[in-house]
């Protein structure tokens, strides 16, 4: 019996010999981890049950028993080393919060998920000797002395909790998974994470930070609070609810947010008194968040054998947009190619043509389902002749204001809405002793006073030129002066050698009003300050002009038309021209011409830009009505220049001073090519005036003392008016031009 329990004891001396004892060389930590119990919340083991560690209630902490351990908290037990704790290698989650650690090894804790360890003496995180570890998810080293924190190697985090250091740079590359960031009360200046995409909380108060960019945060609802900040630019259009703070930041300039929020921000931002802060969504040209793009071009099917690469492009193709109840239209630039973004849903995309009886479509429209189907979503169109349709149309228009003894630019677009191929010519009839042509690109085939003449040939269905005039206007030195608030008269007539459908549009007659200084941004009505009850219903005619006087070139400009839909008919809007690739977004009411990338310099030759289009007045306006326009120019992230308000003025033709036929006799009428004046009675002629049925404006012999005669042959066919104003007053007559 003796021996037995001899032996017995020796095994027992042998067995604790042999068990591995864990050295701590901080007793407080050594301390706590041996009073562990069921009862105290100090270490968990992998049932999620708090435990002893001192299983065997020896007095010691064997490695057998550390690795029973998955979660250990150590809050404020006076720790100041963690040596030993390396032995816990199983261990989950760490909290020595409330301590005075200042470095520690925890290499070995390759198993670490949470590690918090706030309220210590860190000044850096490599003295804690973390190994890359993709486990681990949960950060907290707030409250400590930390001036830089590189998270690069934590893949796995998805909280950080990194407040009241005095961090400068905080590198969060790679932490794709991140959902929450604190990093309050710290002195950085910058913050990126644009790898961070289901960021669902951030807070950043009071650092020093000039710039946030969360465009990319596209995963859910989003909320972050940046008050207390120096903030200059806010980046927030990421498709996603957002709900901030960004108040205490004086010196911001620019946010740039979904469309949809862009009230609620501009109301915040009201109310913080930023007066010097821009809200729009022009940090980007597509949704914010995820989107999906349908691209391809549009042909005209000049052979009818299927549209090829050798076939011509449609410029400028109107595409309607629908997503059950949302709506919006999308105008393609004139390569013929389009692209169009949209969010999450089942989209219809349909042609709308300006003539829909010229042209078949096909396909008719296209039907699109993201993200069931892959973007980017090609579907080209292609369009075929319906019938014979002959119509050809001018629009002149001046790229500059007309300015006493300065040049002055012009262009005069002329385009084949029909559909056959087109040759004839154009006449621009103008006020040759105003003025003199200094060039025209190209040169015309005819010139005499008061008249330039071209040729063209081989215009093809849907195809635009331009022809490109410069004219210097007389000083008021000259003879005749041209001073300001003179009016300048040119009238441009396009024919056709086969006839024209509508033949309204072939006349483009424009009254420019010479100044001295001017705006550079500005918008003018081609068809001038009154039009006559004819024309109501029928297109108007606008230029928009903008100027970069910066100090860098614009990368971006968009032109920005609130259009009053009592007065125009917005869905009839036609792009002409612009100076630069442009396209166009039309969303309810608001139009939006889009120059993207356009780089436009700021030097004085080469800083100006314009966008000339067309849209119809509603058919229910009266003699008396005005209607008026103007525009937002946006030049990057500046605040928008407003230009002037354009006005127009329905009316009647002035009522007759007097009897025209006991002074005038005109004929032959009608007449092919000049038309004759006799005067019968003593009168003084001032000048002499020709308007279409529509009471535009297509001649003008400014000078017309001792004119006899007037050319109309290159008028087209039908009715017009004579008006001649005289020292007796202005009178009026009809004449016919076959």
């Amino acid at each position: 019996m003796k021996k037995f329990y001899f032996l017995l004891i020796l095994f027992s001396i042998i067995s604790v010999s042999k068990a591995q004892v864990i050295t701590f060389s901080d007793t407080n930590l050594e301390s706590a981890i041996l009073l562990s119990s069921p009862s105290n919340n100090t270490a968990k083991d992998f049932n999620n049950n708090f435990v002893a560690v001192d299983v065997n209630e020896n007095g010691l902490i064997e490695l057998s028993e550390a690795l029973l351990i998955k979660e250990l908290y150590l809050e404020n037990r006076s720790i100041v080393s963690l040596e030993g704790i390396g032995y816990f290698v199983n261990l989950t989650s760490l909290d020595f919060n409330f301590n005075q650690v200042s470095n520690t090894d925890l290499s070995a804790l390759v198993n670490l998920e949470k590690l918090h360890c706030s309220t210590n003496q860190i000044t850096s995180l490599l003295d804690l000797n973390l190994s890359p570890n993709v486990n681990l998810n949960t950060l907290d080293c707030s409250f400590n002395s930390l001036t830089d924190l590189d998270l690069s190697i934590f893949t796995g985090l998805t909280y950080v909790e990194c407040s009241n250091n005095f961090i400068q740079d905080l590198n969060l590359t790679n932490l794709h998974s991140l959902t929450e960031l604190y990093c309050v009360n710290n002195q950085l200046t910058a913050l990126n994470v644009s790898d961070s995409e289901m960021l669902n909380i951030v807070d950043c108060f009071n650092n020093y930070i000039q710039t946030l960019d969360f465009s990319h945060v596209t995963y859910g609802s989003f909320g972050f609070s940046c008050d207390n900040n120096q903030l200059r630019s806010l980046f927030v259009k990421n498709g996603q609810y957002n709900n901030f703070n960004f108040s205490g930041n004086p010196t911001l300039e620019y946010i740039c947010v979904d469309e949809a929020e862009l009230d609620d921000i501009q109301a915040m931002v009201s109310v913080n008194g930023y007066s010097n802060c821009v809200v729009n969504s022009y940090c980007s040209f597509v949704p914010g968040g995820r989107f999906y793009t349908i691209q391809g071009n549009s042909k005209f099917d000049d052979n009818n054998n299927g549209c090829d690469v050798l076939d011509s492009t449609f410029q400028n193709l109107k595409f309607s947009i629908s997503e059950g109840i949302n709506s919006g239209t999308f105008i393609s630039d004139t390569s013929g190619n389009y692209s169009i973004t949209v969010q999450a849903g089942t989209h219809t995309i349909t042609p709308v043509l300006e003539n829909p009886s010229y042209f078949s479509v096909s396909p008719a429209n296209v039907v699109v389902d993201f993200p069931t189907q892959p973007s980017p979503f090609t579907q080209n169109f292609c369009l075929t002749a319906n019938g014979v349709h002959q119509d050809l149309e001018v629009v002149l228009f001046p790229t500059n204001p007309a300015r006493p003894g300065f040049d002055s630019y012009y262009a005069l677009i002329y385009k084949n809405k029909g559909n056959q191929i087109q040759s004839g010519a154009i006449s621009l009839s103008f006020e040759d002793s105003k003025m003199d042509l200094l060039s025209a690109s190209p040169m015309p085939n005819s010139q005499s006073v008061d008249n330039l003449s071209w040729d063209f040939t081989n215009l093809q269905p849907l195809e635009s030129r331009v022809i490109y005039f410069t004219m210097n206007i007389n000083a008021p030195t000259d003879i005749p002066s041209v001073n300001i608030g003179d009016q300048l008269n040119f009238t441009t007539t396009i024919t056709s050698m086969v006839g024209d459908e509508v033949p309204y549009d072939n006349i483009s007659a424009i009254k420019q009003i010479v100044v001295g200084s001017y705006d550079p941004n500005d918008k003018t009505c081609l068809e001038g300050a009154v039009i006559s009850p004819s024309e109501v219903g029928k297109y108007v005619h606008y230029v928009i002009r903008f100027e970069n006087t910066g100090t860098y070139p614009a990368e971006n400009i968009v032109v920005k038309d609130m259009i009053d839909t009592t007065k125009f008919d917005v869905n009839s809007i036609v792009p002409i021209k612009g100076s630069h690739d442009f396209y166009t977004r039309i969303n309810g009411n608001k139009v939006e011409f889009i120059f993207e990338n356009i780089n436009l310099p700021f030097d004085d030759a080469n800083n100006d830009g314009y966008v000339a289009f067309k849209i119809k007045t509603k058919p229910t306006l009266v003699n008396g009505d005005t209607f008026s326009n103007s525009a937002n120019i946006y030049f990057d992230y500046n605040f928008p220049i407003v230009t002037n308000t354009a006005t127009t003025t329905i009316q009647a033709l002035s009522t007759q001073d007097f009897e025209f036929g006991q002074y005038f006799n005109v004929y032959p009428n009608p007449v092919n090519t000049v038309l004759n004046i006799d005067t019968k009675q003593t009168i003084e002629v001032s000048s002499i005036s020709i308007y279409n049925q529509l009471g535009q404006l297509v001649v003008v012999v400014p000078s017309a003392q001792n004119v006899k005669t007037v050319d109309v042959s290159s008028l087209a066919s039908g009715n017009y008016f004579i008006k001649i104003n005289s020292d007796k007053g202005t009178s009026n007559a009809k004449f016919i031009k076959r």
